[in-house]
């Protein structure tokens, strides 16, 4: 690629110093800018060199290649200055690095130029700007370097440090003959493609081997035949530094074109090769490597930017993290979700992880992309990455296509993390950090990384290294070193260490000049113009001053230095204007559409003009400081004339009244109501033109109370407009208001409010005029005078909304208005005592318990600055709540505990805990960070193979009916996890996130409940998670983490033993199959089956159930069964179906609309060949009847029926934790009693200090209650039994309801069933 472009060029190198070059170029006006706050230098950009830039800021930050570099003197490699001496050997590109170098390390300057180094390659300003491959430009200048270093004690630098050998073998399967055969690498170039990181490819590359067989034999020179053999590649010499080389570019021979590989690809922070070593026996801190450079391309495989991630080893910069303020106006949310809308891979990925079973047809993931960011695949990414299936093809590793390509999932989760403690294949995966080292995994480190940019140098955080795992921008090129290699003490924050003296002096003569340039720059940079305004020459009219005969002659310009004083520019002024007398007084003055305004008078002498904020094109007013013209002149902010447009009623010329606008100037300080003297007005309203949206126009009428105001108080600005009427005349009206004419102020509007200062006063409720603009410090005040209450209360009380329900809200700041304050006009306050908070204060409600019950809060104000556990201990105080098993949790909106406050060391400001939030006091210690508190549950069947068996009873191993000792079905055998399964809690488990499903299953192994429970192993446990009181997702691999799993820091988990191990495959679902014996409205007991759902097709479902039950496709119906509804909904032959239109078969994908099929669904079976009948059964009719009957409004219905009516089966029957029976109806609000199908029921599992949604009158669906949500105020009909008598029991509340279990607890006496005890998550 680089042809000849390093031959060594002697022509080429100029005699110069530092900064000039052979060509004569124009010299830039600024001279270099200095090193920013991290006191590094980057490296400025010919054009196109930023690959270049990166790899040699890589040479830099290589302690020991940089001074090795400078240990060859001039005695080796010679002088700049004898190039045109034809007997001297000057070797210029070690020349030209050692002077980079020391630019870099010394020099004080934003960014180097390498325009003396690609002159001495023998570039052109054509090769300065096109761009190439860093991993070649590397290979090459090692070359380059190796052959100009040639006869020099330098002369092995490159082997020395970079280069190491690979040993290839092929060992003979016959005769065990191995042959061998050495290489040598300056760098590792692996594989990117279908490899999920630096591990997984090297483990593919020098520890898998390549098996010579069947077709493919090899020739073995001692048997000399063809045998089988297998060949194999190891590291046979590591060197110090290790270079490794990403192949993100590869071919499509499909499409004949280039493409980059942007997939996940995972890197250590510290890698161990010790595994991919041919000596065994090596130590492992021999083979320990830490990464100290990342280089970084961005762009595609025809273009794109490069820049580098570097570890200053020597600590040589200022490593300091600064946190940018955002721009005004810019959202930082907003750009941060711009970014990852121009990822697709990082937005498919985000699709697809919301779906429950991560498995969507590719036309739904189409739209639920165009619903997701606003804009379809085709318009958005079609371009660029091609159609969406040919990129879900492209990118294997991370989306898993159907055969037929109609649906897609996620294969598995990108993990930012190495993949560690698992197997791949049978082999051993090692630990690639060590326990006490850095990396990714969140923990402190004192390495000091930067990203350099070509001229820009930011320091970044060790984390940040994530996120060039993948996309566009990512990791190129990876650069190790070895974990021996130590640093001298001396070498630690010291640039100048071992750099040669003729190259110290030459960089600290080089900074002498730069100082120089920059104080001449500085001298001619700093001049401002000024332009000054001469008292005599003004006159004060119409409220402001103007000039006596013209602009040109009143206003002269001055160009002065902005770092002399306010005495220099004075003494320059009297200079320039002989013939002034008196004092002269300096003020700033400005321009206005009513004429020049004074604001400012400059005062001190000895403050220079930056000092005073003196800015370039200032007015500067010269004067006498008093008066003008003999007028005395009002100066200040507070008087700024004001030009507005007046409206008034007029008589035109005709004798009729038509409406006239003048332009008027008014001091801003100066009341309203003078606008009447001024117009000869006696009496009238004035209104304010207040635009609104739509382009429609409100006018609002200031109140008679308000005219005392000023106009900058009633918020009128240069050019608002303001209309009089003059209430004097009749038929004056100017404005309707509904059809109506408005003749007075009496349709102003007003807010209301209410006294709870706990004083005697005459009103308990006043109603105040006010505005949206009205400030609240207004409204305040004026409460206080009219409830004619003390004016004590003026500085010791505050205004709070009151809500609909009566309760105060958070105080609103006297200084906003009811705008800012988000309270609209008839809204109602509450006069209160203290003060409102500050802005840096919080007004917080707080409670003890899982939720506030209305009335129960308590109120505190602390400064947001205060951190969670400072906050938390204040509460604790209030309430007078002893010790330290306390966390706080904040009310969400269904006003129940939400996430707990993890981080107690974090302040509120930064947890965003606004004023008005509710903390709850949650009894409790929280689990340490990255730990989960999951419960667990037992699914106990009640299929006739566990019926009257207990978990009691399955301790004993004892073998049931049917051969089955108390395990759930496998395919095959009886046993339904959702209706005829009852949950028994077993207790919690404290267990890491990074723990697999197989370790959680373990510790539950060792629960009280289970210790003497016969189970071989964890793998003959199913897990699900707890969803609405039933088994819900169905949990596979036992191997991933709990993480991967998603479970949550609020997930509940169940168990259901099994007969034999399960190993379900990502496409295969586990579906519960009900078969109808013919003649009967009801069902056996239900059966597992596995369908592969990698098509989803009814054809293949329909197939898969008839060879479950030795039957014909063509003689069967099955049907999902919905349980919310009572309803079973046949599965048809769609693709038999076509449309009017189009004639095209519809896709018949059953993991999608109507059905969405998943794991632990009941499929209902029909035998055609002795029944042709609907799926109903008699418990369906009833469950529909129910549902018409709530939704009637019926409620009248005799006890015995209320009892059936809510006995029905639950959706999850949970039993106690204390393993208890479930109270008789006599002593329970919830009745036990058989349902329509004679199972009982058992109340949802509810447990203290989770999230329950709220209940709508409870609907039957199947004769069970259905929870659905519903707003906070409501009425809730309870079905039960008070005090043993039968009958509904109607519970009418405008509190928040909890769930069912929850309710019925409160309802009911002390047999009421028991819940686990609260935990925090």
């Amino acid at each position: 690629m680089f042809g000849d472009l390093f031959e060594e060029d002697c022509s080429s190198v100029s005699n110069n110093q530092y900064g000039k070059r052979k060509k004569l170029k124009t010299k830039a006006l600024e001279p270099p800018a200095p090193r920013e706050f991290t006191k590094l230098s980057g490296i400025r950009n010919q054009g196109g060199t930023c690959y270049l830039n990166s790899l040699l800021q890589t040479l830099h930050f290589t302690p020991e290649f940089r001074e090795a570099l400078f240990s060859l003197g001039p005695e080796e490699l010679g002088s700049l200055e004898e190039k045109n001496n034809p007997d001297a050997k000057v070797r210029i590109i070690p020349l030209q690095l050692q002077r980079l170098f020391a630019q870099l390390l010394l020099l004080d300057q934003e960014a180097a130029s390498t325009a003396d180094l690609t002159d001495s390659f023998g570039w052109t300003s054509n090769e300065e700007m096109r761009q190439h491959d860093v991993q070649e430009l590397n290979r090459i200048l090692f070359s380059a370097l190796e052959t100009s270093l040639v006869g020099t004690s330098g002369h092995d630098l490159i082997n020395r440090l970079y280069h190491g050998t690979i040993v290839n073998q092929i060992v003979c399967k016959e005769c065990k003959n191995v042959s061998e055969k050495q290489e040598d690498f300056l760098d590792l170039t692996v594989a990117v493609k279908n490899m999920s990181g630096l591990e997984d490819a090297l483990w593919n590359m020098y520890v898998e081997e390549e098996v010579f067989d069947s077709d493919n034999l090899y020739h073995c020179g001692a048997c000399d035949r063809l045998v089988e053999a297998a060949k194999s590649a190891k590291l046979h010499k590591l060197p110090p530094f290790l270079t490794v080389s990403l192949l993100r570019f590869n071919f499509d021979f499909v499409k004949c074109e280039r493409y980059k590989e942007t997939s996940c690809y995972t890197f250590p922070l510290r890698i161990n090769l010790k595994p991919f070593c041919e000596q065994s026996d090596l130590d492992d801190l021999e083979c320990m490597y830490d990464l100290f450079s990342v280089i970084i391309h961005e762009g595609g495989c025809y273009g794109g930017h490069y820049h580098v991630y570097i570890k200053d080893v020597d600590h040589l910069g200022n490593w300091q993290l600064q946190k940018e303020k955002s721009k005004p106006g810019v959202n930082s949310e907003d750009h941060q979700n711009e970014e990852e809308i121009d990822d697709p891979l990082r937005i498919l990925k985000a699709v697809l992880s919301q779906e429950e079973n991560n498995l969507i047809p590719v036309d739904q993931l189409g739209q639920k992309l165009l619903k997701k960011i606003g804009i379809s695949w085709n318009k958005k990414y079609r371009k660029q990455y091609g159609p969406l299936r040919k990129f879900l093809q492209r990118h294997s590793q991370v989306f898993l296509l159907s055969s037929d390509e109609s649906a897609v999932g996620l294969l598995k989760s990108c993990s930012l993390e190495a993949e560690s403690g698992s197997q791949r294949k049978g082999r051993h995966v090692f630990q690639t950090r060590t326990p006490d080292s850095a990396g990714f995994n969140g923990k402190a480190s004192c390495s000091h990384w930067f990203d350099i940019n070509d001229s820009k140098v930011q320091p970044i955080e060790e984390k940040d290294i994530e996120q060039q795992f993948q996309g566009k921008e990512s990791a190129y090129m990876l650069f190790y070193r070895k974990s021996q290699l130590q640093r001298p003490a001396e070498a630690r924050a010291n640039p100048r260490h071992k750099v040669p003296r003729h190259l110290l002096d030459e960089m600290d003569a080089a900074n002498t000049e730069l100082q120089t340039e920059r104080a001449e720059y500085d001298s001619t940079n700093n001049n401002i113009e000024l332009h000054l305004h001469l008292g005599p020459h003004y006159h004060f009219f119409n409220g402001a001053l103007h000039p006596v005969v013209s602009q040109t002659e009143s206003v002269w310009d001055l160009t002065f230095d902005k770092r002399k004083t306010l005495g220099d520019l004075r003494q320059s002024i009297f200079q320039l204007l002989e013939s002034w007398e008196g004092d002269m007084v300096l003020s700033v003055a400005k321009p206005l559409p009513a004429g020049l305004h004074i604001y400012q008078t400059l005062d001190g002498d000895g403050l220079t003009l930056c000092e005073l904020d003196i800015a370039d094109e200032e007015d500067i007013f010269v004067w006498d400081g008093v008066e003008v013209g003999g007028i005395q002149i009002p100066t200040g902010s507070d008087c700024e004339p004001l030009l507005l447009n007046v409206l008034h009623l007029a008589t035109s010329s005709e004798g009729r009244p038509q409406l006239t606008e003048s332009p008027c100037v008014f001091p801003a300080n100066a009341e309203v109501g003078s606008v009447f003297t001024a117009l000869a007005v006696p009496v009238g309203v004035v209104f304010i033109h207040k635009p609104e949206s739509a382009g429609e126009e409100h006018w609002a009428a200031i109140p008679k109370e308000d005219m005392a105001k000023t106009f900058r108080e009633q918020g009128l600005r240069n050019g608002s407009a303001i209309l009089i009427q003059d209430s004097s005349k009749e038929n004056n009206s100017l404005l309707t208001k509904q059809g109506k004419w408005i003749t007075s102020v009496n349709e102003v509007n007003w807010v209301q409010v209410k006294n709870f200062c706990q004083l005697e006063s005459e009103e308990e409720q006043i109603t105040v005029s006010a505005t949206v603009n009205t400030v609240v410090f207004d409204i305040r005040i004026k409460a206080i005078k009219e409830l004619k209450l003390m004016k004590e209360l003026a500085d010791s009380s505050c205004l709070r909304p009151v809500d609909r329900n009566g309760k105060l809200l958070c105080p609103v700041p006297d200084s906003y208005t009811l705008k800012e304050a988000e309270l609209k006009t008839g809204s109602s306050l509450g006069l209160c005592p203290g003060r409102a908070p500050t802005c840096s204060q919080l007004f917080l409600f707080f409670a003890v318990g899982s939720s506030a019950e209305p009335g129960t809060e308590m109120e505190i104000i602390v400064e947001e600055t205060i951190s969670v556990r400072e906050c938390l201990k204040i509460m604790l105080e209030k309430f007078g709540l002893p010790g330290d098993t306390w966390h706080l949790r904040k009310m969400d909106w269904c006003y129940e505990a939400g996430e707990p406050l993890c981080e107690e060391d974090a302040t509120l400001r930064e947890l965003m805990i606004r004023s008005g939030d509710t903390l709850l006091l949650v009894e409790g210690k929280l689990l340490p960070r990255g730990f989960l508190k999951v419960p667990v549950w037992w699914c106990q069947p009640r299929g006739p193979a566990a019926q009257g068996k207990s978990l009691r009873d399955w301790t004993s191993c004892a073998p049931s009916p049917g051969g089955v000792w108390g395990a759930a079905s496998a395919p095959g055998a009886p046993g339904d996890m959702h209706e005829d399964t009852s949950l028994r809690y077993l207790g919690d488990l404290e267990i890491s996130e990074d723990a697999t499903l197989a370790e959680l299953k373990s510790q539950a192994l060792t629960l009280p409940s289970l210790s003497e429970l016969c189970i071989p192993s964890p793998a003959f446990l199913r897990a699900w998670t707890v969803d609405g009181g039933r088994p819900g997702r169905l949990l596979r691999d036992s191997r991933r983490q709990l993480r991967e799993h998603k479970l949550g820091r609020r997930a509940e988990v169940c168990l259901e033993p099994l007969q034999e191990e399960e190993l379900l495959g990502p496409q295969d679902m586990l579906l519960r199959t009900r078969m109808r014996p013919p003649g009967e409205r009801v069902y056996s007991p239900p059966v597992d089956m596995v369908w592969d759902a990698a098509r989803g097709t009814a054809s293949s479902l329909r197939q898969r159930v008839a060879d479950f039950y030795s039957l014909p496709a063509e003689k069967i119906e099955i049907a999902k069964y919905l349980p919310d509804k009572s309803e079973w909904l046949p599965v048809s032959n769609w693709n038999q179906q076509t449309t009017k239109r189009k004639k095209k078969k519809k896709q018949d994908n059953l993991l999608g609309a109507p059905y969405y099929l998943k794991d632990g669904d009941t499929i209902g079976v029909q035998n055609l060949l002795v029944e042709d009948d609907d799926f109903g059964t008699v418990r369906d009719d009833a469950g529909k009847e129910n549902q018409t009957q709530l939704t009637l409004g019926t409620r009248t219905r005799k006890p015995s029926e209320c009892g059936a009516a809510t006995s029905s089966p639950a959706q999850g029957r949970l039993a106690s934790p204390t393993d208890r029976k479930l109270p008789s109806p006599s002593t329970s609000a919830v009745s036990d009693s058989a349902g329509p199908a004679g199972v009982p029921w058992a109340p949802h599992p509810v447990r203290a200090g989770t999230l329950a949604p709220r209940l709508r009158e409870p609907r039957l669906a199947g004769g069970r209650p259905v929870r659905t949500q519903m707003p906070s105020r409501c009425v809730v009909t309870v079905q039960g039994t008070v005090s043993g008598q039968a009958g509904p029991l109607c519970h009418r509340s405008t509190q928040h309801i909890r769930p069912w279990a929850a309710r019925a607890d409160r309802a009911g006496s002390a047999g009421a069933r028991q819940t686990p005890p609260p935990h925090p998550t």
